[in-house]
């Protein structure tokens, strides 16, 4: 895993990254977390089409799955970002997903002294945007899958998987034509298709088009990659595929036409027998993953009291010790 010079993993800051991944505070009416689209018990996505951000605003994306994000190129559906410090930020002042400032987050965040306490031990200053993005970046780099009933197959325990996912294997490599897109370690070539959803709708999404201004990227998405993907349905960037057998079912049909479909995508004549032997095969690749529960928080700073309380007489009128800021995990 390719870590970035300049944000080595601590576990200090992953215990920071984690409380701030599920700290709502980080939207605007403190409604929405990370957490809130990317589960953990839902594979690290959800199972809504698509995410739903402050004051119920519905967004136009899947949510996919954070789980081995720390190993792809690029983040989001369209690529925009280009490593997970980079999209930690972006949800938190998107409009409809958390609607908040990257400055009043910061100003939040230092009035709290749990974290202002925490950012000190972390980075050695206040709260920033840059130590935000960097310890939400640190947490997510831990989740990853571990080895799949297909990783012991592969390593020589020919009973690891069943023999429909031995089929399925055999029909990934080959007849499937799944491979030239969803190949290497994490079954993604990292790059972007036009499969054409969503291309026939009358305001199509344009995709890594938006990103690159380039036409010939308009309606291409990044591959996904596809462990432990059997636990994140719905499927696509836009969530229209409800199970993998409609994902099999689009690529058997060799997507949606349009003028932009990747020369990749083919007609594929499988017959039914193969699609589920394709999906037993997919189904294989889910591995375990950290099992992660949602941490404490830290509490909003004390109200200010509207002056000093009464002294009683004789009573010591001399100024308490702070208290101690107690367990910040």
């Amino acid at each position: 895993m390719a870590v970035p010079a300049d944000n080595p993993m601590a576990d200090d800051k992953v215990r920071l990254g984690m409380q701030l991944y599920f700290e709502p505070r980080l939207s605007a009416d403190s409604t929405i977390s990370c957490a809130t689209c990317h589960i953990p018990e839902a594979g690290w996505a959800n199972h809504n089409p698509t995410d739903t951000g402050i004051g119920g605003q519905v967004g136009g994306r899947n949510s996919g799955s954070i789980i081995d994000a720390a190993y792809m190129k690029y983040q989001f559906w369209d690529g925009r970002a280009g490593s997970l410090e980079e999209q930690a930020l972006g949800p938190i002042h998107n409009p409809i997903e958390m609607g908040e400032t990257l400055e009043n987050v910061v100003r939040k965040l230092q009035a709290i002294p749990g974290y202002a306490a925490q950012f000190e031990r972390v980075f050695g200053g206040p709260v920033t945007t840059d130590g935000i993005a960097k310890a939400i970046a640190a947490f997510e780099r831990t989740i990853v899958s571990g080895p799949s009933p297909y990783d012991r197959f592969a390593a020589g325990e020919p009973d690891a998987i069943s023999p429909a996912a031995q089929r399925g294997l055999t029909i990934f490599n080959g007849k499937g034509h799944c491979t030239p897109c969803h190949s290497g370690p994490t079954f993604s070539d990292q790059s972007f298709h036009n499969l054409g959803v969503g291309m026939d709708a009358a305001e199509p999404n344009l995709g890594r088009e938006v990103v690159t201004k380039l036409r010939r990227d308009r309606g291409r998405y990044k591959t996904p990659g596809l462990r432990n993907v059997a636990e994140t349905h719905p499927y696509l960037h836009d969530g229209t595929a409800r199970t993998l057998m409609d994902v099999v079912e689009l690529y058997d049909r060799g997507g949606v036409p349009n003028g932009n479909l990747d020369p990749l995508v083919v007609p594929l004549g499988l017959t039914r027998r193969e699609k589920l032997d394709l999906v037993a095969f997919l189904e294989a690749l889910t591995g375990p993953v950290p099992v992660v529960r949602v941490p404490a928080l830290p509490p909003d700073p004390a109200p200010t009291p509207a002056g000093p309380a009464p002294v009683a007489p004789g009573a010591d009128a001399g100024i308490d010790p702070p208290a101690p800021i107690g367990d910040l995990r």
